[in-house]
């Protein structure tokens, strides 16, 4: 039975704690605000010798495109990245959920009847995982979508590399941006070099390995496949699914913070207008694409889900 000494106690030692970890929080936060200024110093010294100086000249940052390369952003683009968007960010809160959470407010079974028929009884799996394997199964269909349109329109122009020039264009992109000197730019015509190097390694890199990787974790996988599974063995899917989900948070957080500090009227407006024009109609629509995530982020708890879920299965506390 606790006493009114060790309840005083235990509430100082819990406010040092807080403390301990406002100080390491400030002291993280210092460091790298150090690291960022000694960065911008460095580059700033680089960008002003005359070798590199006649490198960035040679290399201003952008490839030329090919000739045939589509100019602007299609309305269905922008659908695309919304929806690419939203299950995005919904993926990887469930599997942060998924990874975290010790005891699920709920679990699901599917119905082992209808379509899909296996001789063992469906495995019970958290309600978590289920609504993050469904988003999953969404943000796949929504990327093939992407995919088969892509080519099919020429956009793969516009985030493929098409000249081995986008190497060095992509050194000085990073220059510029590091020195703060950022490089002049028109997403509508075309990207520089380091923003399509990033997108390639997004679309056909990270998103692939996402997949691959979710799926060697599911219960789709075939467990008896002894030799397939010694091949890809599990722990190696985990051990490069979680990094993949960082790349995917890092990638956000810089995309937006580009987005909003590049001329954001016109860059929102290119995504969500489909026009290179500068009027606060992306923004309003982007604003709205907010509202609309922050809902389905609140939404996304058991006593929402558990009605979706018991349409393809069944929910048990």
């Amino acid at each position: 039975m606790s006493t009114p000494i060790n309840k005083q106690a235990n509430g100082i030692s819990a406010r040092w704690k807080a403390l301990g970890l406002w100080a390491k929080a400030a002291v993280v936060a210092a460091v790298l605000v150090l690291a960022l200024l000694v960065v911008v110093l460095a580059a700033r010294w680089l960008t002003g010798m005359d070798s590199v100086k006649s490198f960035m000249t040679t290399y201003p940052g952008q490839s030329v495109l090919p000739e045939t390369a589509p100019v602007g952003i299609p309305a269905w683009l922008g659908w695309q990245h919304f929806l690419n968007m939203f299950f995005l960010l919904l993926i990887i809160r469930s599997g942060w959920q998924v990874r975290t959470t010790k005891r699920p407010a709920a679990h699901w079974v599917r119905n082992n009847k209808g379509l899909i028929k296996t001789k063992n009884a469906p495995t019970k799996i958290s309600l978590d995982l289920w609504f993050h394997l469904t988003l999953d199964a969404l943000w796949v269909l929504n990327g093939f979508i992407f995919i088969v349109v892509l080519f099919a329109t020429g956009q793969w122009m516009r985030i493929v590399p098409t000249s081995w020039d986008i190497f060095p264009n992509a050194i000085s992109a990073a220059l510029q941006y590091m020195s703060l000197d950022w490089p002049t730019e028109h997403g509508w015509v075309n990207y520089n070099a380091l923003q399509l190097l990033t997108y390639f390694v997004t679309v056909f890199i990270a998103a692939p390995l996402a997949i691959a990787t979710g799926i060697r974790m599911s219960g789709a996988w075939p467990k008896n496949a002894r030799t397939l599974n010694k091949i890809y063995p599990i722990q190696a899917a985990r051990a490069i699914h979680f990094p993949v989900m960082l790349y995917f948070v890092a990638f956000i957080i810089v995309h937006v913070t580009l987005v909003l500090a590049t001329g954001a009227l016109r860059n929102l407006n290119h995504m969500y207008t489909s026009s290179d024009v500068v009027n606060w109609w992306g923004f309003g629509i982007f604003a709205l694409s907010l509202l609309v995530m922050a809902g389905a982020w609140f939404a996304a708890r058991p006593l929402f889900l558990r009605p979706i879920a018991s349409l393809m299965g069944k929910v048990t506390k």
